[in-house]
């Protein structure tokens, strides 16, 4: 009787080591290389999330400064147009009586609200002065004025008007101030306008909040 050939399957099962050591030495084995791929697997993880991390970071920032970049371009171009809304402040105070009115007056007063409210829009608002007290954070002092109306260092006249944008001062007020006559000799006489010329009013105030 011929002896059946094996199949080339069945030459390498019978070539299969099955020994209980063969088998726990194989799966040890293989749970050596699924530990390695686990940690390589978190370790890719790991430095994925670093990456995604510093990206955000990295956007953030960008951002940040984009905006601060547009903000400053934004206050700048608005220190500009603050001499145009003198120039309206001075010529709507002074107009004379009779040209009240007038088409081509009321057209300029017009053209002042629209200028006012294009302002409100960007968060500029006019720094409250006449009757307050002085403050050198909001307020330049360039005249003193001796009455007893008014507890001394209350701004008695605005001079030019100052502005905020949001809650930063971007241009104070220049004021005029008052004093007691009583002290015209003494130790306060001076404070104020010192305190305009120091650095620490107006542009130093707006300069530190930007």
């Amino acid at each position: 009787m011929t002896e059946r050939r094996r199949t080339r399957a069945e030459e390498r099962i019978a070539e299969l080591d099955v020994s209980p050591r063969a088998l726990a030495s194989e799966i040890d084995e293989l749970k050596s290389k699924l530990e390695a791929a686990e940690q390589e697997a978190a370790e890719s993880r790991a430095g994925w999330q670093r990456t995604a991390a510093d990206f955000a970071n990295y956007r953030r920032r960008t951002e940040q400064d984009r905006e601060q970049t547009l903000g400053l371009a934004n206050e700048a171009l608005l220190s500009k147009l603050l001499t145009i809304v003198d120039d309206f402040d001075r010529a709507i105070a002074n107009m004379p009586g009779e040209l009240k009115g007038v088409s081509w007056v009321e057209g300029i007063a017009a053209i002042d609200r629209k200028l006012r409210l294009l302002l409100d829009s960007e968060g500029l608002t006019p720094i409250e002065a006449v009757g307050e007290a002085f403050d050198p954070h909001k307020h330049e002092a360039v005249v003193q004025e001796e009455t007893s109306r008014v507890p001394e260092g209350t701004v008695t006249a605005e001079l030019q008007r100052g502005y905020r944008i949001r809650d930063r001062v971007l241009r104070p007020a220049m004021v005029a101030v008052a004093k007691s006559p009583a002290s015209s000799n003494g130790a306060t006489d001076g404070q104020y306008m010192e305190s305009a010329t120091d650095g620490e009013v107006g542009g130093g105030e707006s300069g530190g909040d930007r």
